[in-house]
């Protein structure tokens, strides 16, 4: 599960794809978020593409909305690894509007069939496959704050955290649909992501940015008991 900004580098994201797969071999697969939280109401990019519109406007661009198409819907605010990952031919992506994985190896099919709408990453998604396998999580010049794995980390807290309503659009253009999922919260990973005992990391550089390597259930479950303590102090 990749992680990646390569911005400032100057190298290709199909050449940072390639050798990805090569380092992990034919039977490794190579996942990474393909998110698209712009296919929503409430998110920074909608906010943003009705700022100043009159109410007029700002509606009919919300009834003009395109539906997620796993197959074409490109995955921007993810960067260009995760998109170059889920453009090439052959990749699997899993079917959630918002918080979709790609993927490409002998097992990306598998991991990825299963994303029903009310799950974004808990026990019915592919993060779930994922932290079954102990898959390893690279963080390729970036940092734990977009660790996406720790939202798993959530799902497992108790008591259960909150929920609350998300909106997408989905199957045709302005069909917008509400569901109910927890409530994600990722203000605290880069501070979890800290704590992170020094054995649980493989560290090295990379063009002049931290590269950082661990096991997934090594990572959610100190994600998990932080959030527990931390998060019911703060309710």
């Amino acid at each position: 599960m990749v992680h990646a900004s390569l911005s400032g580098t100057g190298i290709a994201p199909a050449s940072v794809r390639d050798a990805l797969l090569e380092s992990l071999g034919p039977a490794g697969t190579l996942i990474v978020p393909a998110f698209t939280p712009e296919n929503s109401d409430s998110s920074r990019a909608y906010r943003k593409a009705v700022e100043g519109r009159s109410e007029t406007e700002a509606a009919e661009y919300r009834r003009a909305m395109p539906p997620f198409d796993p197959g074409s819907t490109a995955c921007p605010t993810m960067g260009a690894l995760a998109e170059c990952v889920r453009s090439t031919p052959g990749a699997v992506r899993s079917a959630h509007p918002q918080t979709s994985l790609a993927g490409l190896g002998p097992r990306a099919r598998t991991l990825l069939r299963r994303h029903p709408l009310r799950s974004h990453l808990g026990r019915l998604s592919p993060m779930a496959g994922l932290y079954a396998a102990d898959a390893q999580i690279l963080l390729l010049r970036v940092g734990f704050e977009v660790c996406s794995a720790f939202h798993y980390a959530e799902y497992l807290m108790r008591p259960r955290p909150p929920k609350r309503t998300y909106r997408c659009v989905v199957r045709h253009k302005g069909n917008w649909v509400s569901y109910h999922d927890v409530a994600l919260d990722d203000s605290d990973f880069g501070e979890i992501g800290s704590r992170l005992p020094g054995a649980f990391l493989r560290r090295g550089e990379w063009a002049s940015k931290a590269v950082v390597l661990c096991g997934m259930r090594d990572a959610v479950g100190h994600a998990k008991g932080h959030m527990t303590r931390y998060r019911k102090a703060l309710a």
